[in-house]
């Protein structure tokens, strides 16, 4: 067997510019990998925009007392109930019915701070009074609402008749 003996010289200084490259290297390709692949795919698909829940405008309903007719006017946005007004209030009417107006008031300001008609409470002094403008400010974010969307994406409509 012939072997010659080759004899290779390293310079250190060359092995340690080549260990700081290749570690600058690695790092790099850890920082691309870390900030282009996707952490959660769930999260992506959260990022939708949540359906409105209102169309927006002004809505009244009408509240008939004693052949006086008051209204109550609801101004809303596509997500929010921005503000709960009786309108046409005549001075009778707030004369015959003292609690209408302040039961008004608190249940105005309960559901504009909760956004919502869960959870609304009012005292047993004024109970049908309350329930009566409730049911009218109910009546009125009716029509507000806006249409829940189809799953197919169009607007359905009604089968044919065979």
């Amino acid at each position: 067997m012939s072997s010659k003996t080759k004899i290779v010289v390293l310079h250190l200084k060359e092995l340690i510019y080549t260990g700081i490259f290749a570690l600058l290297g690695i790092l790099f390709i850890i920082l691309l990998i870390i900030m282009f692949v996707p952490k959660d795919k769930e999260k992506n698909n959260a990022v939708e925009a949540p359906a409105p829940s209102y169309v927006p405008g002004i809505y009244t309903t009408s509240l008939v007392l004693s052949d006086n007719t008051v209204d109550v006017a609801v101004t809303v946005d596509e997500n929010n109930i921005n503000d709960i007004r009786i309108v046409n209030l005549d001075e009778a009417v707030a004369t015959m019915f003292p609690l209408l107006e302040p039961s008004f008031d608190d249940l105005a300001n309960q559901i504009m701070k909760n956004q919502s008609l869960d959870n609304i409470t009012y005292s047993d002094d004024n109970k049908y009074t309350s329930m009566v403008l409730l049911n009218a400010i109910r009546t009125t974010l009716d029509k507000a609402a806006a249409p829940s969307p189809s799953p197919s994406g169009s607007p359905s409509a009604p089968p044919a008749a065979a």
